[in-house]
């Protein structure tokens, strides 16, 4: 029978009071309780053993677990997760399984509840995301095949300096291939370390960029003195659409993992930002499991390209239907008795005019390059 509607310790200790003044038998205490003669026992076997801790409601939780967690395997855990907070419990089993190769591991939920049991986890943000485009990722079926690189927004490190992080990575095996710290965004301090990751990696296929400087211009083509030196070295430069970083997701998404790891906070300044940029680079390509790439690290998946760069560029040449003709210092070209105003960034390059069947139109290439298409009129129509 269940006890009266009052608190049930208070109506515990008033039966063990009326029992030691000897006032009442068991049935009394039973009747006048409203509980079973077995309760009444029960508790008041409790307070002859343990006294008046007794009659506190004890826990019903098991007192051994035989699957629990052993504590030495939760501090391996929880170790793990301290010197890696940015990982998750897949990543953390993956890294102890390789170090600790004869430990039966618990399951993923369980590791999720001990990092939240142990405070090790923060709440994540709900961000309102969009379905990712996938069509540019379809020819990333082997390393070298598309690279991306970008500027991870710049920030101010601690001495007020500012930092443009550049970075490259592979779209296959989403290797890092450089994180510099830059003081400008422009050519002149871009290419020194583009050319210095071609020289260690080898070139690539084809490169993918936002519409930026100076990756992209709003001349002819979106050519930038950046991406004509790409197609003279035989790489394709290839631009996302304005406003859409999701066509560049794997990129984007290294990089969300970059400032989380390296800008917060900031260094104290571009030196030490770079250190810290260098010890996320060395974790993601051959410490950290990719989930994307079964476990794998970046470092186990990249190979070298087998394309070698050369700072000397071969002459671009087009095949005998095209007319070809010299780019200007001002960015013009004669053609058909006319003066053509093309793009000052050819300036000094040989550009293709492939004449079309509908209109007296032509093709305008740079080499592999379409750029545009030349009217009747001598009218520019950028593609």
């Amino acid at each position: 029978m269940p006890w009266k509607e009052t608190c049930p310790m208070e109506q515990r200790v008033e039966m063990v009071g009326d029992w030691l003044k000897d006032d009442s038998t068991i049935a009394e205490l039973s009747r006048i309780y409203r509980v079973s003669r077995v309760t009444v026992y029960k508790w008041l076997n409790r307070f002859k053993a343990e006294g008046p801790v007794g009659i506190k409601e004890h826990s019903r939780a098991p007192r051994q677990h035989p699957n629990a967690v052993p504590e030495e395997m939760i501090q391996l855990l929880v170790n793990a997760r301290l010197n890696h907070q940015r990982w998750g419990p897949k990543k953390i089993k993956e890294w102890l399984k390789e170090r600790y190769p004869g430990e039966e591991w618990p399951a993923l939920s369980t590791i999720s509840v001990i990092f939240k049991r142990e405070g090790l986890v923060k709440p994540r943000r709900i961000r309102h995301t969009v379905v990712g485009y996938s069509q540019p990722f379809l020819n990333c079926d082997r390393p070298n095949k598309v690279w991306s690189a970008d500027f991870k927004g710049q920030f101010r490190t601690a001495d007020g300096k500012i930092c443009y992080p550049l970075t490259i990575s592979d779209n296959f095996s989403r290797f890092i291939l450089l994180c510099r710290g830059l003081q400008r965004p422009t050519y002149d301090e871009v290419r020194p370390w583009f050319e210095s990751t071609f020289r260690r990696y080898g070139l690539p296929e084809a490169i993918r960029t936002d519409n930026g400087s100076p990756f992209a211009s709003v001349g002819l083509g979106g050519l930038s003195r950046l991406s004509v030196w790409f197609i003279k070295l035989g790489i394709k430069p290839e631009r996302i659409e304005p406003a859409h970083p999701e066509q560049n997701g794997r990129h984007e998404r290294m990089h969300r993992s970059l400032k989380e790891a390296t800008a917060k906070p900031p260094q104290a300044n571009l030196r030490q930002q770079q250190k810290a940029f260098d010890s996320f680079v060395e974790e993601y390509n051959f410490a950290r499991p990719h989930e994307a790439l079964g476990m794998k690290k970046p470092g186990e998946v990249y190979v070298y390209s087998e394309r070698h760069y050369t700072s000397r560029t071969a002459p671009i040449k087009y095949p005998s239907e095209l007319a070809v003709r010299q780019v200007r210092c001002a960015g013009d070209i004669s053609w058909r008795g006319k003066r053509i105003y093309v793009s000052q960034t050819l300036a000094g390059e040989p550009i293709g005019l492939l004449e079309l069947d509908e209109d007296n139109k032509c093709e305008i290439r740079f080499g592999f390059q379409k750029l545009g298409i030349l009217g009747h009129q001598s009218c520019l129509v950028k593609v």
